[in-house]
């Protein structure tokens, strides 16, 4: 059923402006990248039908998963993310490449709010609502699910309003964003784990370090019993 749902979502048509912009990408190419045929499209997510682990991004980088087809592939945010969970045990390889490099996770399924590539990487609201039903059915499929790690403020909001509009938590004022915070929301979800993005304004800056982002993995782990 993660197979058909994923289909799906390669061939979704909701948001017009976000569809123009992955195709716009994919035609031009960064010059590092024009011997490359651009994956241009929506974005399936990646990883274990089995997670205890999901992991909530915000969307597709231009040039890193709109290139490459694969979540977090191809990017700095995604050399840092792949390293902490090749680092936790989470996965079988340091980085990922490519769809074909042959990266497995172990326990951990890697998701996005948003599943197109947005211009300066601003989905509008309602592109994300968009995309929320394809996130809710991620979370009814994935039945084993004891964490979400939510990276970045925008992911963390995405799932907390999913859980409100579903009714399992009536307020959001007890849920604050920071960095390797745990919330328990409601009875039977998993618990919620928020993490400060690893893109590249915020590693450049040091205000995400890669201890910062392991001690996040380490947690999700633990919690998750792998």
């Amino acid at each position: 059923m993660l197979d058909i749902l994923q289909d799906e979502i390669v061939r979704c048509r909701r948001c017009p402006r976000l569809l123009a912009h992955c195709a716009h990408i994919a035609e031009i190419k960064r010059r590092a990248y024009r011997d490359q045929e651009y994956w241009g499209k929506p974005v399936p997510a990646f990883g274990d039908p089995a997670a205890r682990i999901l992991i909530l991004g915000l969307a597709p980088a231009a040039h890193g998963a709109n290139r490459t087809g694969r979540m977090f592939t191809g990017d700095r945010s995604g050399d840092w993310l792949y390293r902490a969970l090749y680092q936790t045990g989470l996965a079988s390889q340091p980085a990922s490449v490519s769809r074909d490099d042959g990266q497995q996770l172990r326990g951990v399924y890697i998701t996005a709010s948003a599943r197109c590539a947005p211009p300066d990487n601003k989905p509008t609201p309602q592109e994300i609502r968009n995309c929320r039903p394809y996130l809710e059915r991620e979370l009814e499929l994935l039945g084993r699910l004891r964490v979400v790690v939510a990276l970045g403020r925008i992911a963390f909001d995405n799932y907390l309003d999913l859980l409100k509009t579903r009714g399992r938590i009536s307020s959001r004022s007890a849920f604050v964003f920071g960095h390797n915070r745990q919330f328990r929301t409601a009875a039977g979800l998993p618990i919620l784990l928020s993490s400060y993005h690893p893109s590249q304004q915020n590693t450049s800056t040091g205000k995400l370090t890669e201890k910062m982002l392991l001690d996040v993995f380490r947690a999700a782990k633990e919690l998750a019993g792998l």
